[in-house]
């Protein structure tokens, strides 16, 4: 199968991120856009655009009929959905190839099976993959899980069932902060994935966010490319990653590697994913978190340490291609890298700021990358996640990328919108950031001190 037309059901630098890689690869690109993006940068860069809607994105971007019409519209072969909105539908994903049309992204049948966390969590138990202590299933009563807390033991996090990217979660410590977040927590559920389940697991304090990205093959082989660490967070969503994690010992590494690729085998996977663990630093155990049945926000950082195209690696598997695993399978990474998002927001009270963009200069130079949505006149709007750009440096070790990461991010010039690039200095500064020893509570703990 050939693929000579794509069409991108996305918007922002990951739309645009996809493009560069058509162009290398004589694909011809096709935006959809809202209202509210019709003046945009991914828009600008595509060969041909499409219209799909109002500013809302249930009006647009989240509206599977209007996207598989100008898919129709434009003639293309194949849809890649990128991350956020449709891009772990499977009921998208299905509609798309009923029409004889290529989908850039996992079979229905694996999205499906790590769509909802309970479900998966039964999953990977039965492949002999660990699993945070929590509930077998959802607690649908307040009671429930009450009496669910006494059993696991405090503290806690209160889950959506259908969740990811941080949203949906509380952290709980006592009865009083269950049955103060229960009820909220179900209700943030319900707006943001249109499901109210929640679940209980344990809380592991101190702990790493680690990932593996894996690519499954059409020879069903599973090449497992490298991993990740993601631990600055706020709100339990990423602001930074590196590659490879910094502290684990090449014992912890090659276990991390197996069990990702047990993961991957379980739901017969095909295609770029991420296979997530929480890594508890105190007893050095790891977790399964979660599978993300798609490309991750943070892949260039794995780009840059490998030298692989994961979007050019998407594209070849959707077509059928068969790729060699020998040649894909544990790489060893070259130096190091890391990745930076930049947001529209307080870099304190990280609330998003939407306003047009009136200086944009990024940086450049040996190692930096810049992955970015936007360019000078550009409206942030309110209506999408606030992410500018991602800010990328990689060098021959850690020491020399947190110097080099520091002076980019100096360099990095945007004025209209506030922006989150002053939490860069706290972070290259932070002593257990330094060291590699940091936990997923350390961003917290840099804001508190600057806001004090």
């Amino acid at each position: 199968m050939v693929i000579k037309r794509i069409l991108v059901a996305n918007r922002g630098e990951i739309a645009c991120r996809i493009f560069r890689t058509c162009d290398l690869l004589g694909i011809e690109t096709v935006a959809v856009y809202s209202d509210a993006d019709e003046n945009s940068k991914h828009v600008r860069m595509a060969d041909r655009t499409v219209r799909i809607g109002e500013a809302l994105a249930s009006s647009s971007y989240l509206d599977i009929e209007a996207v598989l019409r100008a898919a129709s519209d434009s003639g293309v072969d194949a849809i890649h959905p990128g991350y956020g909105f449709l891009s772990e539908n499977s009921e998208f994903a299905r509609k798309i190839q009923e029409l004889g049309l290529t989908w850039v992204g996992p079979d229905p049948e694996s999205m499906d099976s790590m769509s909802e966390k309970v479900p998966a969590r039964a999953l990977m138990l039965e492949a002999g993959v660990p699993v945070v202590p929590g509930t077998s299933g959802s607690v649908d009563t307040l009671d429930h899980a009450l009496l669910s807390a006494q059993e696991i033991g405090y503290p806690m996090v209160l889950k959506a069932t259908a969740g990811g990217g941080g949203l949906g979660m509380s952290v709980v410590t006592s009865d009083a902060e269950l049955e103060k977040s229960y009820d909220a927590t179900r209700r943030k559920a319900e707006r943001a994935f249109g499901n109210g389940s929640v679940y209980l697991e344990k809380y592991i304090e101190s702990a790493k966010h680690i990932e593996v990205q894996v690519l499954g093959l059409n020879s069903d082989k599973v090449a497992v490319i490298g991993d990740r660490e993601c631990s600055v967070q706020r709100r339990h969503q990423k602001v930074l990653e590196e590659a490879p994690a910094p502290t684990l010992s090449e014992s912890e590494r090659d276990w991390l590697y197996v069990m990702a690729q047990k993961v991957a085998e379980k739901v017969k996977y095909r295609g770029a994913g991420t296979v997530e663990f929480i890594f508890d630093r105190m007893t050095r155990e790891f977790y399964f978190l979660e599978m993300n049945t798609r490309l991750q926000v943070e892949h260039p950082v794995t780009e840059l340490v490998t030298g692989l195209d994961l979007v050019e690696l998407q594209i070849h598997i959707a077509a059928g291609q068969e790729l060699d695993l020998a040649r894909l399978d544990r790489p060893t990474p070259q130096g190091h890298a890391i990745e930076f998002r930049v947001y529209a927001e307080d870099p304190v009270r990280f609330l998003p700021g939407p306003g047009e963009i009136t200086t944009w200069a990024e940086p450049s130079g040996p190692g930096v990358r810049v992955d970015s949505g936007y360019d000078v006149g550009d409206i942030v709007t309110p209506y999408y996640d606030p992410l500018l750009a991602k800010l990328c440096v990689h060098d021959v070790d850690r020491d020399h990328v947190l110097h080099a990461l520091g002076e980019a991010a100096q360099e990095f010039d945007v004025s209209g919108p506030k922006t989150n690039l002053a939490l860069v200095e706290g972070i290259v500064g932070d002593p257990s950031f330094v060291d590699g020893e940091y936990d997923t509570e350390m961003l917290t703990r840099v804001v508190k001190q600057k806001s004090a």
